[in-house]
């Protein structure tokens, strides 16, 4: 086929933009970095190298299903997240990146805390970028991940062997709270629940429709998971622990009103993500 890294970037990189995705060549650069095990400074370094006819029909078998909007990452069947690569499958929703600003929340409450041994739960845990980050982030940390889906702990499973956490991280099938024993106390509750309104999901992008539904959409405000959570977290909190959860980009005057209805709650805190929207919310005993 006669084609070198650059001169497939711009052919099928164009391809993608032509079908609405924004960042058709930067996909490409994901591709091909993911195909030959380089990352993007070696790529462009080889980057009048031509490419087997091989690693051509692979890059042009994954543009096919990507132009139909299927997730790069569901392709693929990885997710970079916090410097690591993470398996997923559609029984889990992919990674975004704003969910960094949890775990830096998670990691500097520990820190600053200097919380030894700290016992932390992971609410939905589903590919496991929480649980895992924490994990391999806080040295002497004990991680509960849990889900409602046995397909996504399988998940979060295999990427805590792959990953080198599995031994700081316990996994169990529960709703929310439904299999947490009453006597199992936590330092930090962490959750990216779903808090998409039902009006919303009609709206959402072909890629974000691909996650389950079950990871997105929780009633008509999107608040009924982030509701439950809120009340039943001070029972399984320890004297001055915090819940920490992912929250809409508009919701969080909701939140703050659902939080002043339990007087457990000494304090609330919003935080913003990257891009200046209201991002994680974090409750303090």
């Amino acid at each position: 086929m006669e084609n070198n890294i650059v001169k497939l970037i711009s052919q099928q990189g164009e391809m993608l933009e032509k079908v609405g995705i924004d960042a058709g060549k930067a996909e490409l650069e994901i591709i091909l970095c993911s195909l030959l095990g380089v990352n993007r400074l070696n790529l462009y370094l080889n980057g009048e190298t031509l490419l087997s006819d091989d690693i051509e029909r692979q890059v042009l078998e994954i543009v096919k299903k990507r132009k139909t909007r299927y997730p790069l990452q569901y392709i693929l069947e990885e997710s970079w997240f916090y410097g690591r690569k993470f398996f997923v499958s559609p029984a889990v929703m992919v990674p975004t990146p704003e969910t960094e600003v949890l775990c830096e929340a998670a990691i500097g409450f520990i820190n600053s805390q200097k919380i030894e041994s700290p016992k932390i739960l992971d609410i939905g845990a589903g590919s496991g970028i929480i649980s895992v980050t924490v994990a391999k982030e806080l040295d002497d940390a004990e991680v509960l991940a849990v889900d409602i889906s046995e397909a996504a702990l399988d998940v979060t499973r295999k990427n805590a062997a792959d990953l080198g956490a599995e031994d700081k991280i316990s996994f169990r099938h529960s709703n929310l709270f439904e299999n947490i024993y009453s006597s199992e106390k936590f330092d930090l509750i962490l959750s990216n629940p779903p808090y998409i309104s039902e009006e919303e999901y009609k709206s959402l992008p072909p890629e974000v429709l691909a996650d389950p539904k079950i990871s997105l959409t929780s009633g008509e405000e999107g608040l009924d998971v982030i509701t439950d959570i809120i009340q039943q977290a001070p029972d399984y909190l320890m004297p001055g622990g915090k819940i920490m959860f992912e929250i809409g980009c508009n919701q969080a005057e909701r939140v703050m009103k659902i939080s002043e209805r339990h007087s457990r709650y000494q304090s609330i805190v919003i935080l913003k993500d990257l891009n200046d929207i209201d991002r994680v919310a974090i409750l303090s005993l």
